[in-house]
């Protein structure tokens, strides 16, 4: 089983060289971190970078430069901060790669509920709602269950919608799953994690063909 640290490092298997990727806040911000040094990605921030680089070392933060969760971060050289109108036509535009989100819900077909749990106080859908009409290459970061051992892979989602359909992958603590249109489609084990784990943890329907290899990170 992996925890947070190990989801992102397999999901930094994701990113090609010469993409353009924007980070969610939670588990993805953590994919800088482990991209192979040998490739050339800019990451991109909603509220106006380009071009993050991995988190700080303690003592080394500046509080001035932060993602879009506030978190300090880095910047590469040849980076750039712009505004948010700048950075959302990059956005709606099209012009980003990969886009990484984290999530509460995923339904087997795509549908992603990350903004919103009903009588809890949040600040809007933000940026995710430029994301998910725009991106056409979304993998989600999640747990595959929640505190209470429920699913979070689910026939439907029955959390406030974020996005409809437009989930393509997903990487969680136990597993690397492709959304199809017969529904979620098993690809690789997380180490020490069997199928049938796999399956009692996934509420909708999965797709096992073959033998499932195990993650490599």
């Amino acid at each position: 089983m992996l925890d947070k640290t190990g989801i992102a490092k397999r999901i930094a298997k994701e990113v090609k060289d010469g993409y353009y990727v924007n980070l969610g806040i939670g588990i993805p911000t953590l994919v800088a971190n482990y991209v192979r040094h040998d490739i050339q990605v800019e990451f991109q921030s909603e509220n106006g970078v380009l071009g993050m680089g991995p988190f700080p070392y303690e003592g080394e933060e500046d509080a001035d430069i932060i993602n879009a969760g506030k978190q300090t971060i880095t910047t590469l050289p040849g980076a750039s901060f712009f505004d948010s109108s700048m950075s959302f036509s990059m956005i709606r535009g099209q012009h980003v790669d990969l886009t990484i989100l984290g999530a509460m819900e995923v339904s087997e077909n795509g549908d992603i509920a990350n903004w919103k749990i009903p009588g809890k106080m949040v600040k809007g859908m933000g940026g995710a709602m430029d994301l998910v009409a725009s991106a056409e290459n979304i993998i989600v970061a999640m747990l595959h269950t929640n505190k209470a051992g429920e699913s979070k892979l689910l026939k439907e989602c029955t959390l406030p919608l974020t996005g409809v359909g437009c989930v393509k992958k997903i990487v969680t603590n136990l597993a690397v799953i492709e959304v199809t249109d017969k529904g979620f489609k098993l690809l690789e084990r997380a180490p020490g994690v069997s199928v049938q784990e796999i399956q009692n943890a996934t509420e909708g329907h999965l797709i096992v063909e073959g033998e499932i290899p195990e993650m490599q990170l």
